[in-house]
């Protein structure tokens, strides 16, 4: 017969390996994209496309369909229409500003209409990453490994167009296309990304290690690899921190990744004067 006491720990080794592969899953996602939307300015994109998260679970209770794929449609719909919009000269900090902020609402309000469904907001605002199952592991890193591969296929043309527009198209680039490709990598991340941290901590989670790993780095490869290695850092010394003080797992995660980024702005002037 199994006593508590042995089993205690299993289960925690069991529910800890999970979780330190999903939020490593979504920190090799995250980094590389986080990258490029900060050259581009793109942190209010993150949040509105996040933010359109709730809505896609919404979508996705009520038509049955899993979880991730309510929310990959929706992220997409919404950083497409983003995109659209922007384009026709309306100001981009409001547009951006109405939209995150209006889809979270919108959101909030269908979740919380769906008959018969007994939906915990905390678990998809905040993240609910000790909860993961197998099949959500393969859906993370499935996604981590799409988002790299395209990183990886369009790096150069993406950072061109990103860095000098007019040179991508002098050089028979379209940088249309390559926002599509970033468009569709940011939906990507927002959707497995979800469990982890949550609707309200995706775009922080995009942008802070991107953001940390920029004065300690001087070129766009060393910034996407300072990232990544911050991100996971972020995200397993999240997990372990959430474990020792039983603060909720998603903003400890975000909070650890905050800290890593006050710290490289310190050192980043310090390091560049040798």
């Amino acid at each position: 017969m199994i006593t508590p006491m042995t089993t205690e720990p299993m289960m925690l080794d069991e529910f800890g390996a999970r979780a330190a592969l999903a939020g490593l899953g979504v920190a090799l996602a995250a980094a590389p994209l986080g990258c490029f939307v900060i050259w581009r300015r793109m942190a209010y994109f993150g949040d509105a496309t996040s933010h359109a998260a709730l809505l896609g679970v919404a979508l996705a209770l009520a038509t049955d369909l899993p979880i991730t794929a309510g929310v990959l449609v929706v992220a997409l719909v919404m950083a497409l229409i983003i995109s659209t919009l922007s384009e026709r000269h309306i100001s981009t900090d409001a547009l951006l500003g109405v939209l995150a902020h209006a889809a979270l609402a919108i959101g909030l309000v269908a979740v919380s209409l769906l008959p018969g469904h007994a939906v915990d907001l905390d678990a998809y605002l905040f993240g609910e990453i000790l909860i993961v199952t197998v099949q959500d592991l393969q859906l993370i890193w499935g996604g981590a490994v799409a988002v790299l591969a395209l990183m990886a296929w369009r790096w150069q043309a993406l950072l061109t167009a990103t860095l000098n527009p007019d040179l991508a198209v002098a050089s028979g680039g379209n940088p249309k296309r390559e926002q599509l490709i970033l468009t569709l990598a940011l939906a990507i991340v927002v959707a497995v990304a979800l469990k982890v941290v949550g609707a309200l901590l995706i775009a922080a989670l995009l942008i802070i290690p991107a953001a940390a790993a920029r004065p300690l780095t001087r070129s766009p490869e060393g910034m996407a690899v300072g990232a990544v290695l911050i991100g996971a850092v972020s995200a397993l010394g999240g997990l372990q921190a959430s474990f020792m003080f039983n603060t909720q797992t998603g903003p400890s995660i975000v909070t650890l990744a905050a800290i890593i980024f006050a710290v490289c702005a310190v050192l980043g002037p310090l390091l560049a004067r040798r």
